[in-house]
């Protein structure tokens, strides 16, 4: 109940305009969020970098309505692009379909993302996923882009009914994916309620996933140390080449055990995000572990 209260909370605007107000909520997501700025993140990805940890970078923004938003949108990844290239960082980028205009038009997302996509050279781009109501059209433009960028992956949610048999139709295609439970507020009909089927749907995933690697490439996206044992006993058992996978986790949460798997020899990477518009964001983070919400109420109370 507390999740899709916070899940709800997410997408709110009239929470949003409360707490986005609220200083000490601002502080607190500077837990989960680099800063506002891209100098921020950039600085973080040089510490975490030096720890031996790779970088996703992700530019805060969803559900863009003016063609003119999307174009900061777009001119932002470019100069990140850059950055990165210029100060030789070992990071990737991800971005969201409805920040470069989708809710606008599709031609004009695929035409704002393939801009990207030219910039970003043998950068790995990863296509994030959203609400189920852009399952299909995410990964029809994954598809389309895929024939022309090798470098650019997207994301599946094990928390879908339909992920397992999506999974298996990328793997035969060999496609770089992030592997992911799933942070919205969904109908039981498409996804299922309970956390034991989601994890169990994604461990189900991973089995039959990383029998496909190389070609094909999995993100393996968790905190649980029950799916990250579950991963590691997988990748034993078919003896997966270091070339087909990673870890992935998010900014701020279990430093210490990105460090271990980093120093265990696994290549982990640490996803970043930035920018102005931290609130759904930051709202998804406390809803997916009992543990953020607690550390942001005992913030609260101290003040």
């Amino acid at each position: 109940m507390l999740r899709k209260i916070l899940l709800y909370l997410s997408q709110a605007g009239w929470a949003r305009a409360i707490v986005t107000h609220f200083f000490l909520a601002r502080r607190v997501a500077r837990r989960f969020v680099a800063g506002e700025k891209m100098d921020d993140a950039i600085q973080v990805t040089h510490d975490l970098n030096k720890k031996g940890l790779l970088v996703t970078l992700d530019y805060l923004g969803e559900s863009v309505q003016q063609v003119e938003d999307t174009e900061d949108v777009v001119n932002t990844y470019c100069q990140l692009l850059h950055r990165i290239q210029s100060e030789k960082l070992q990071a990737s980028i991800s971005l969201k379909l409805t920040h470069l205009g989708l809710d606008i038009s599709e031609e004009l997302c695929i035409n704002n993302l393939r801009k990207i996509l030219l910039v970003a050279g043998d950068i790995p781009v990863t296509i994030d996923m959203e609400s189920s109501h852009y399952t299909d059209i995410t990964l029809r433009i994954f598809r389309q882009m895929h024939t022309e960028f090798l470098n650019v992956g997207t994301v599946i949610q094990s928390a879908l009914r339909r992920s397992r048999e999506d999974m298996q139709q990328l793997a035969a295609e060999g496609a770089r994916i992030r592997l992911c439970k799933g942070a919205y507020l969904e109908p039981e009909t498409i996804a299922f309620p309970k956390k034991s089927d989601v994890d169990a749907h994604y461990i189900a995933i991973m089995d039959d996933f990383l029998q496909h690697v190389p070609p094909a490439y999995l993100d393996i996206a968790t905190h649980d140390e029950a799916m990250i044992t579950a991963a590691l006993e997988i990748i034993d058992k078919y003896q997966v080449p270091q070339a087909g996978y990673e870890f992935q986790m998010l900014y701020g949460i279990r430093s210490n055990r990105q460090l271990e798997l980093a120093k265990a020899g696994y290549k982990m990477r640490v996803y970043v995000p930035f920018g102005t518009a931290w609130y759904p964001y930051f709202m998804r983070r406390l809803a997916e572990r009992p543990a953020n919400l607690w550390f942001f109420v005992r913030s609260v109370v101290r003040g």
